[in-house]
């Protein structure tokens, strides 16, 4: 094979990161999500918390709604490919379904993922899709518990149409994570394995399998399919005794990618509560793993922590924003990242200049995500309010987390699927909206975040304020008028809010017209004495910016 060579510049801290082969550059999933993971001890109100980025330049923005309903003996439920639209046939509906907004249903059971992929011959064709079997589980029931027989019980009888996954499965008291990947061609259901996060610890996964070793002896808080090392020692993935079986090393092998673009996510999300999380970041960004020529990853990451402090919703909201702030990967730094800081890349992830492969960092706020929410499922809430489902769209660094109940009977229309599409422009979508106001911020991002930040603080402490006295109105209803006013509540508040991010567009755009920067006073534009509006402030490059293009521009 040619020789091939990984090199990528990291600010601050830069290394050169040499691989022998190329097949050590692995293939990034499309769908390159990350889910983060709250126990129910760990959190400051005793609610379970789950995030959810999903990552795609082919993804659409809207809210999944389907609402519940009963079906007579006989009834079929469609399967159709989530990412592709690809028809995978039928399947026996149930007598009742679960009404589901977004990823949580209305008993707050809420399913979210991350894609890994995983070896390539083991990716399914036919069966259900990841997608579909998240959703047609949310449909059907109630517990984290339940859910997972309910997943590997559908993949058993119709097969697995996906490649490797991790799937967060979480109730108001349990939150659990289950790694499963397909057999190929070699069968048609699934391995996999699921365990219990512990209730007062915190869990990430970012596209890269994390499950390893198997508690074989607790069964309380480990399942797992019964041939999981059975299959993997038939295809040679695995030649040990059951005891030293790892899921992650049989299954999902690292590779730099993993490493880098995958497992540096979930280190930056523990960094944030933890004091000794530099001990894995050589790990967790593949130094080890060239140095060694791919034969050592370094010490690796826990699977979960204990916080060294409570978390809160607004926390995860924050994690979600995060482009590797403070850390050496910090995205928003460097030549590649422009005069004004932004933190879009062109292209892809890798580019090779030279006969040399260069890897730009991916931070867990991108770009291209189509939507994201926090879930917040409290099993202290009155029954009528349930849990929280915050959701937003586009890039969650620019984006805004909106309350809402899972309870609600109705999606805004804003949020409403087929209001625009990825080809289709709408007024209305707030998906677009919120695009709007990102792309035109990339241009100028590090004057323009400011703004933003100072809007959506306002949205979300207002968000915060009302859910008090929101919950304490509901308890006093019947569930039938509990519905219906939580349903306003939602819809009108995503409304209000997306109207108001047009407005900030606006603003936006006149102020940093032509580049240059409007003048203006607690957000009003300043004219002079006669209503002429006064000219703008004309701001240069920052200095270290400019002494980098100075001996390209001419000088006296």
């Amino acid at each position: 094979m040619q020789q091939c060579i990984i090199c990528k510049l990291i600010y601050m801290k830069r290394f050169c990161i040499c691989l022998l082969f190329s097949a050590f550059v692995s293939f990034i999933p499309v769908m390159a999500c990350t889910n983060f993971i709250v126990g129910k001890n760990a959190s400051t109100d005793g609610s379970t918390i789950v995030s959810y980025a999903a990552d795609s330049y082919v993804l659409y923005g809207f809210l999944h709604h389907s609402p519940s309903a009963y079906y007579p003996q006989g009834a079929m439920r469609v399967v159709n490919d989530w990412d592709t639209g690809r028809p995978l046939g039928e399947i026996p509906q149930v007598s009742h379904t679960y009404s589901v907004v977004g990823n949580m249903n209305e008993h707050q059971l809420t399913i979210a993922e991350t894609t890994w992929g995983g070896r390539p011959e083991l990716e399914g064709s036919e069966g259900i899709d990841y997608g579909s079997l998240m959703y047609i589980t949310l449909e059907r029931c109630k517990t984290a518990r339940e859910a997972i027989e309910c997943m590997t019980s559908l993949v058993e009888t119709y097969g697995y149409a996906s490649s490797g996954e991790t799937f967060t499965i979480a109730d108001p008291n349990e939150v659990w994570i289950m790694d499963m990947i397909g057999k190929g061609s070699f069968g048609k259901d699934a391995v996999w394995v699921a365990t219990r996060i512990p209730d007062d610890c915190i869990c990430a996964h970012a596209n890269q399998a994390r499950i390893t070793c198997i508690d074989w002896n607790d069964k309380q808080n480990w399942i797992y399919s019964d041939d999981v090392v059975k299959f993997a020692r038939e295809r040679g993935y695995f030649k040990g005794k059951d005891k030293d079986f790892n899921f992650q090393e049989a299954y999902a092998p690292y590779n730099f990618s993993g490493l880098y673009v995958c497992e540096a996510r979930v280190w930056c999300f523990f960094n944030h509560f933890s004091d000794d999380m530099q001990q894995y970041f050589d790990f967790a960004t593949g130094k080890t793993f060239v140095e060694s020529k791919g034969q050592d990853c370094g010490k690796r990451m826990p699977l979960y922590i204990k916080p060294n402090r409570k978390v809160s919703v607004d926390d995860i909201k924050a994690c979600m924003r995060d482009h590797y702030e403070g850390t050496p990967l910090d995205i928003t730094k460097g030549t590649d990242a422009g005069p004004w800081n932004t933190k879009l890349r062109y292209g892809s992830l890798t580019f090779t200049l030279d006969s040399v492969n260069y890897w730009y960092e991916r931070p867990t706020a991108t770009q291209q995500t189509g939507w994201s929410f926090v879930a917040q499922m409290r099993e202290y809430a009155h029954p009528n309010a349930g849990g929280i489902f915050w959701f937003g769209v586009d890039d969650a660094a620019t984006s805004l987390y909106v309350p809402m109940y899972c309870n609600i009977t109705k999606v805004p229309e804003c949020y409403k699927e087929g209001n625009g599409d990825l080809y289709t422009f709408s007024q209305t979508s707030a998906w677009w909206t919120f695009n709007i106001v990102a792309n035109w911020a990339y241009t100028k991002y590090s004057a323009m975040k400011p703004d933003i930040m100072r809007v959506q603080q306002m949205w979300e402490e207002q968000f915060a304020a009302q859910i008090p006295v929101i919950d304490e109105k509901v308890a006093n209803m019947t569930k039938e008028q509990a519905n219906e006013f939580l349903t306003n509540y939602s819809c009108s508040q995503a409304e209000k809010s997306t109207k108001a991010w047009s407005e900030l567009g606006i603003y936006l755009f006149v102020k940093y017209l032509d580049g240059q920067q409007r003048k203006e006073h607690n957000g009003q534009f300043l004219r002079n004495e006669w209503g002429v509006p006064e000219g703008p402030n004309r701001i240069p490059f920052p200095e270290d910016y400019l002494r980098k293009i100075a001996p390209e521009i001419s000088h006296e």
